[in-house]
């Protein structure tokens, strides 16, 4: 019977595997079960990561819309409320931008709710 070599799959695999681990600690870099398991544990980590990267951002920019609304004389809520009553279409992301950078221009939208 001739021979077969084999493990040109398999060595590809390994290869990948242990490149994502690249910078791990221990011996979860360069075995390949530990790191096998470390990368189940890494990218559900990351996964759950990008959505509560959501969540932090929407909270900081509601901080900085307080701070700038009540340094407007108004609360957070009011503003939220008259925006929405004013119909004018603004996100948090873009008013927290505002409060931060345009004060003027912000100031100017708590008015017009005023």
């Amino acid at each position: 019977m001739t021979r077969v070599k084999r493990g040109k799959t398999a060595t590809k695999k390994r290869k990948k595997i242990l490149k994502y681990t690249k910078g791990f600690r221990w011996g979860r870099k360069s075995k390949e079960r530990a790191a096998k398991e470390a990368l189940l544990h890494a990218w559900s980590h990351a996964f759950r990561g990008r959505k509560e990267k959501k969540r932090d951002y929407r909270a900081m920019w509601q901080v900085q819309i307080n701070a700038g609304a009540r340094a407007s004389g108004i609360s957070y809520s009011k503003l939220i409320s008259g925006l929405k009553k004013q119909n004018i279409i603004l996100d948090r992301k873009i008013l927290a931008d505002l409060a931060k950078n345009e004060p003027k221009i912000f100031e100017k939208i708590v008015e017009k709710i005023k």
